[in-house]
């Protein structure tokens, strides 16, 4: 429920992006750099968050962070200047970046005491957050709703299921002594630059995807959002077979085979020159990439290299950044070389995913 409610939050901010634009008279330069609010809310939070999960438990900080989304959610819509906007944009980033290191730190804990592959079904609830959230929130629109009422309709809806799913949070963290923040160092960096490629790639597809359709392969419009359908599509299933996945191939041919899947699928995108292909192509990345990060959690759970409670929230840093400048890195690529040259410039990364298994194997039993 804890990834649910991080997704569910999230997303629901995406629908009311126009409106928090208009109100406020951003142009698309002022947005963007108002959006970038969130992701440094989120990576100044994290580390905190982290100290904050090992000195008081999972519960605290599970209930902290999901209660700052139900305050700052009804506000983004409403406020009318660009300061308050950027506040509470920071404020928002640092709920959502403060839910996503408990709930895997606690993820890290339940899987490792089960003694079982978990970590994909946790993360399939993110993903099936995300698209009620953002589903939820455009139907209201759609009906008539204002944007803070329907914002409003969210943050009563993630109380609801904190009140369900409360109980079971975990009123401890992990044990161990280590700093608020640390910079990463041996297997630790590794994990978290696996994550910052993986994150990255999932940018990349979110933001350019229907623009590759549209200006490559020539699709409609109002059909270029296919791309990035197929691609949540088959991660959200990825996912939730992901666990069962895991169970029957081990988590380093997951590494394997995902990493060569999602390299294939941009590769086959770029080099095809059909919008056909390119679906597909989209939709092997989804597949590939649904259980990579997954998986390197649990790795993060078995290394010993740092405390968890440090480690997660430094991984979790480094694959937002890849969620922030992935996007700006293709512009550039693309300004420079062209889409289909930047998307296989991700692709050789990918293909580096893959190969990581050899150097990831102790963590992967």
């Amino acid at each position: 429920m804890a990834f649910f409610i991080s997704g569910f939050g999230t997303a629901a901010w995406a629908p009311l992006v126009p409106f928090a634009k208009a109100r406020v008279g951003l142009g698309d330069g002022a947005l963007g750099l108002m959006l970038l609010c969130v992701g440094t809310g989120s990576m100044i939070a994290m580390p905190l968050a982290g100290a904050l999960t090992a000195r008081f438990g999972c519960r605290a900080v599970l209930l902290a962070a999901s209660g700052l989304l139900c305050l700052t959610l009804p506000l983004l819509p409403t406020v009318t200047s660009l300061p308050r906007l950027a506040a509470t944009l920071l404020l928002f980033g640092a709920g959502a970046g403060s839910l996503d290191c408990a709930m895997n730190i606690q993820a890290i804990i339940v899987e490792r005491a089960s003694g079982r592959a978990m970590m994909s079904g946790f993360h399939a609830l993110f993903s099936i957050g995300g698209i009620v959230g953002a589903g939820m929130v455009s139907f209201l629109l759609a009906v008539g709703a204002s944007p803070s009422l329907s914002a409003l309709g969210v943050a009563i809806a993630i109380v609801l299921a904190l009140l369900g799913a409360e109980a079971h949070f975990l009123r401890y963290g992990v044990t161990g002594e280590g700093p608020i923040f640390a910079i990463p160092h041996g297997i630790v960096l590794l994990i978290g630059m696996l994550c910052f490629v993986v994150f990255l790639t999932e940018g990349s597809v979110l933001d350019w995807s229907a623009v590759f359709l549209t200006s490559v392969r020539g699709v409609e419009p109002a059909y270029a959002g296919l791309g990035y359908v197929a691609f949540a599509a088959m991660m959200t299933i990825g996912r939730l077979s992901g666990d069962a996945i895991v169970q029957r191939l081990g988590r380093g041919k997951v590494v394997v085979m995902g990493g060569l899947a999602a390299a294939s699928g941009l590769a086959l995108a770029a080099l095809v020159p059909s919008w056909k292909a390119g679906l597909l192509g989209y939709a092997l990345v989804g597949a590939g990439c649904a259980n990579l990060v997954p998986v390197l959690y649990t790795a993060v759970g078995r290394q010993k290299a740092m405390p968890e409670h440090v480690a997660v929230p430094a991984i979790s840093t480094l694959g937002y950044a890849g969620i922030l400048a992935g996007p700006a890195a293709i512009g550039f690529l693309a300004h420079a070389a062209g889409l289909p040259v930047a998307f296989l410039i991700v692709a050789i990364l990918l293909l580096g995913v893959a190969t990581s298994e050899l150097a990831l194997r102790a963590y992967m039993r």
